[in-house]
């Protein structure tokens, strides 16, 4: 058994995203496209974005570092650090609007 410093994979992911093109950098923490659970470290630089893509299943959103703007159906909410959303089932977005880092859960059935 081996615990998961989530802090320490934010900051070194965090960092890796500020150095890329595309200002994101992630890891998988557990499961695969195989599993019915996944879960995976999303780190953000400032103004970097997930454009709007399909739901892939029962997901939440949990933001660990920062602040990240969520869109979906022609919504918009904002999100700090602390803040976990239910993703709903249709097309969605975020956009970082500081430096974020960010746990996506999948559940498939």
């Amino acid at each position: 058994m081996e615990p998961i410093d989530l802090n320490a994979l934010a900051a070194e992911h965090l960092a890796a995203a500020r150095l890329a093109s595309n200002g994101r950098s992630s890891a998988k923490l557990i499961g695969d496209h195989t599993r019915l659970l996944r879960k995976n470290l999303i780190a953000l630089a400032e103004g970097a974005a997930l454009q709007d893509h399909e739901s892939p299943g029962e997901a939440t959103l949990m933001v660990l570092q920062g602040r990240i703007e969520f869109r979906a159906g022609g919504e918009s909410v904002t999100l700090d650090a602390g803040q976990m959303l239910v993703i709903p089932p249709e097309r969605h977005g975020l956009t970082a609007l500081s430096d974020a880092v960010v746990v996506l859960s999948v559940a498939k059935s």
